[in-house]
């Protein structure tokens, strides 16, 4: 684990011992892998410092050396905030994770909208005196609940993006779906498309993109003939797990638009937990999210 603190609009970074010569250069571009014009425009400011004085680039770094980075310097908020409560599962200076409710929307979808999970955790900063470049690191369909990361400037935005993209976050997901599975586990791989004929839908289609789900049979209940799934992803497809699991013949109870019942108000999908390492720290972060549905979905 990474020692850090927060100084002004500074990032501390405590040089571990693993990282005893390298140097500045090194660190951000090998380690934390940052955006390039980031590092050029805290390169050509002279903005890094090095125990508290203008930073050598090139200069081996000793442990315990104290690195200034300007990760809060210059952060603006350009989303409109917008009162929705909402469950903070997790929060620090560099990110935060949201229980999402059903019925709202991960971010806008149109200019001028200002009802979604991003305006509410825009105004939750704001409360809080915050103001910086929020974004949402993945997303979630309007009626699935659950975890979401977002984060709070460009430098943690950009490594939990590549980490998303290298699969260093792992989501988990609860679904309830019509039907006994043949198997307690499985691997459903098959790409996925654009409906033809659906402007929102998804198919399956050898042509579509490659999409790779992971179910376990959690429970039976045989009186609804429902059984309560857990999936991991190893794509991020758009509803990947509702698509997925309607390919084989049982799809998400409430999932109308791939053949669920109408038993609940929405698909009975859930994001119950998220696990990476923090982008920054490198700490082992989990965290659970609670179902929220009133009257409840999942027991």
């Amino acid at each position: 684990m990474i020692k850090t603190n927060r100084k002004g609009s500074y990032l501390e970074i405590v040089i571990p011992e693993k990282w005893a010569g390298l140097t500045i250069e090194e660190i951000l571009k090998n380690i934390y892998k940052a955006p390039k014009k980031l590092v050029h425009e805290w390169r050509m400011s002279k903005d890094v410092l090095l125990n508290g004085t203008a930073a050598k680039w090139t200069e081996p770094l000793k442990k315990g050396f104290q690195l200034y980075l300007p990760v809060y310097k210059h952060e603006v908020q350009l989303t409109e905030a917008a009162f929705i409560e909402i469950d903070v599962l997790y929060e620090d200076d560099d990110l935060l994770v949201v229980n999402k409710p059903a019925g709202l929307e991960t971010h806008p979808s149109e200019p001028g909208q200002t009802q979604s999970l991003l305006n509410a955790v825009a105004y939750h900063l704001l409360t809080e005196g915050e103001n910086c470049e929020l974004r949402h690191i993945h997303r979630l369909d309007q009626d699935t609940t659950g975890a979401i990361v977002f984060s709070k400037n460009a430098f943690t935005g950009a490594i939990l993006q590549r980490m998303l993209d290298e699969r260093r976050i792992k989501r988990t997901y609860k679904a309830l779906v019509h039907g006994k599975l043949s198997q307690r586990k499985g691997t459903i791989s098959a790409n996925i498309g654009r409906d033809r004929h659906h402007a929102t839908r998804r198919r399956v289609s050898p042509t579509g993109q490659k999409a790779i789900t992971h179910y376990e049979t959690l429970h039976y209940d045989r009186k609804n003939d429902l059984t309560l799934v857990q999936c991991t992803l190893d794509t991020g497809r758009t509803h990947q797990i509702r698509v997925h699991l309607s390919h084989i013949g049982h799809p998400l109870a409430g999932d109308t638009l791939y053949g669920g019942k109408p038993i609940f108000p929405r698909q009975a999908l859930h994001a119950y937990k998220i696990q990476f390492k923090h982008p920054i720290t490198e700490e082992n972060i989990e965290i659970e999210a609670p179902f929220i549905d009133n009257p409840p979905i999942f027991q």
